[in-house]
C-alpha cells in the first residue's frame, strides 16, 4: 500500500478528532455563557433570575464530562451569597 494512503487516513483521523474536540468544548461553553447571564442578572440587581440561570449553568457544569471544578465551585459560592442577599432583603422588607 503507498505511503499517500495512510496519509489520507491519518489526515481523516485528525479531522474526525478535531470535530470532536469542537463539539466538546461548545458544550463546555454553554455553562460558561450561562454563567456570563447570570453574571450580568446579578450585576443589574435581578437576584431571582440570577439564581435560576446560576443553577443552570451548575447543572451544565456537572453534565458535562469534563467539567470544571473551578468554575463549579465559583457558581455554588455565587448561589450561597445571592440567596443570602435575598433572605436579608426579604427580613428587610418585613421590618418595614
Amino acid at each position: 500500500m503507498p505511503f499517500y494512503y495512510y496519509f489520507i487516513v491519518f489526515l481523516m483521523l485528525l479531522l474526525f478528532l478535531l470535530l470532536i474536540r469542537f463539539y466538546i468544548r461548545r458544550k463546555m461553553d454553554f455553562s460558561v455563557e450561562l454563567f456570563s447571564v447570570a453574571l450580568k442578572n446579578e450585576n443589574s440587581g435581578d437576584f431571582e433570575e440570577a439564581i435560576v440561570n446560576y443553577e443552570n449553568a451548575l447543572l451544565e457544569v456537572k453534565k458535562s464530562r469534563f467539567f470544571n471544578n473551578s468554575l463549579e465551585a465559583r457558581i455554588i459560592e455565587k448561589l450561597k451569597v445571592l440567596h443570602t442577599a435575598i433572605d436579608y432583603k426579604r427580613s428587610f422588607h418585613l421590618v418595614k
